[in-house]
């Protein structure tokens, strides 16, 4: 008896390293590959921002990403299939109306994303669902801790998976079984162009053609000394937003990262970029741990910070209209490519949380609505990690706004270039006119 598979694409927007669709191939002879753009998740954070819809910037790189990922598999005699619904909704109604023995995905680290899972296996519980692991490192069953014992710092993260061996990449598919023959018609995807400022294209092709072209220079060698510099392209490594969408993944980044130390040397720089894979790498699992925590105001602590929330303040920040000529060009950026470099976002958001007073889970949306790298778990952990709420024991993470200025842009280019001075504006208004979702800021 002929057997039919669906494969949920989620956050593993690729062909390379996936374990899980070259599992569920070798099972079953008719294949159905799916994507689903929840409408839900196309809105910032809905209980804190209200209706407000993710940057042009982002949406960009998710539909050149799933195009890309439809091309190659056209090329396989295969298709991608894209539900703009919820999975319960679409994934259910290909369930309902495909016979459908088997569905497999890579895990996920969302709660949102864990629960409509399991609303699927409720509903269907004659089909068998599988995930495997292809977004983090390590596999679940290769970490030397329950998820639920994640040591609570990430220096203790470290320690615990230092002996640990990051699995080689598999090869890129080359094989799948065909469709079903009466799928519904074709979605069309736009072909990617470089935006504006940023070389960032959205693919599988795009992201590992930039890991090559990055492990192919000298540039990673000096990384560690070059990582804070605001502006320029190579000194940084540039890969999460494949890493966000999966498109390449963690594995290939660290096998590409190995072949250059073996042909370049190891140094504290090399190492120092497998570090901050780590640091990725705990948020995941932090994500995992602390499901719906991850946007609570207190966060995984016991007392709520003392922040609230400022109208005037916050969109003031948005529009990079503050008194601090550096967050005002950081701010800038981002509004305007989508992108900003770590150093940045560290700035930025603790502008956001000392200066302003804000609470911090008005920062964590506005991030989520415009950057193209968006990763749920990295995205909020480091916020609650900066807010003093999370993973820190140290508690807040305040920044010298005037020596960041002078260490990190001592010439003022970077200020020049994304116009900081030209929005310098005072602020001292503490009014309620204008809560962007008309609810209580200690809420959730």
């Amino acid at each position: 008896m002929k057997k039919l598979g669906l494969y949920w694409f989620g956050n593993d927007l690729r062909l390379h390293d996936l374990a899980p669709l070259r599992a569920l191939a070798g099972r079953v002879d008719r294949l159905l590959c799916v994507a689903c753009v929840d409408p839900a998740l196309l809105r910032s954070s809905p209980h804190i921002l209200g209706d407000a819809p993710i940057s042009s910037q982002r949406q960009r790189f998710l539909e050149e990403s799933l195009g890309q990922l439809d091309r190659a598999l056209n090329k396989l005699g295969q298709r991608l299939l894209v539900c703009y619904s919820s999975p319960t909704k679409g994934i259910g109604d290909l369930l309902a109306n495909y016979p459908v023995d088997e569905v497999y995905r890579s895990r996920h680290p969302g709660s949102y994303e864990r629960s409509q899972w399991q609303t699927l296996k409720r509903c269907f519980p004659a089909t068998q669902f599988q995930e495997m692991d292809s977004h983090t490192l390590f596999g679940l069953d290769a970490l030397p801790f329950a998820p639920s014992a994640l040591p609570p710092t990430f220096s203790q993260f470290r320690k615990a998976v230092a002996e640990l061996r990051v699995p080689s990449p598999l090869p890129a598919i080359t094989e799948l079984p065909p469709p079903p023959a009466d799928l519904p018609p074709h979605s069309q995807y736009p072909v990617a162009n470089s935006y504006q400022e940023c070389s960032f294209n959205g693919g599988e092709a795009a992201g590992l053609e930039h890991a090559r072209s990055y492990f192919g220079s000298h540039w990673p060698g000096n990384y560690k000394l070059l990582r804070n510099d605001l502006n320029r392209w190579y000194h940084s490594t540039k890969f999460s937003p494949w890493l966000a969408l999966g498109c390449v993944s963690g594995r290939e980044i660290v096998a590409q990262l190995r072949d250059y130390e073996t042909r370049c040397g190891a140094n504290d720089s090399t190492e120092w970029i497998y570090v901050e894979l780590l640091w990725r790498e705990y948020f995941q699992w932090y994500a995992h741990q602390h499901g719906n925590n991850l946007f609570r105001f207190q966060g995984i602590k016991q007392h709520k910070p003392l922040t609230s929330f400022y109208p005037e303040r916050f969109r003031a920040w948005t529009q990079g209209k503050t008194p601090w000529p550096l967050v005002n060009a950081c701010m800038h950026q981002l509004n305007e490519t989508g992108y900003m470099s770590n150093r940045c976002r560290q700035i930025v958001a603790s502008c956001f949380v000392h200066e302003l007073q804000l609470d911090w889970r008005y920062g964590a949306a506005y991030f989520e609505q415009q950057l193209i790298d968006y990763d749920m778990a990295s995205n909020w952990g480091n916020w609650q990690y900066l807010a003093g709420v999370g993973a820190d024991p140290r508690g807040h993470r305040h920044f010298d706004l005037e020596k960041q200025a002078r260490q990190f842009d001592p010439g003022g280019e970077f200020i020049e270039r994304w116009r900081g001075r030209e929005s310098v504006a005072a602020m001292d208004s503490q009014d309620m006119v204008g809560w962007p979702c008309g609810g209580e800021s200690e809420s959730q």
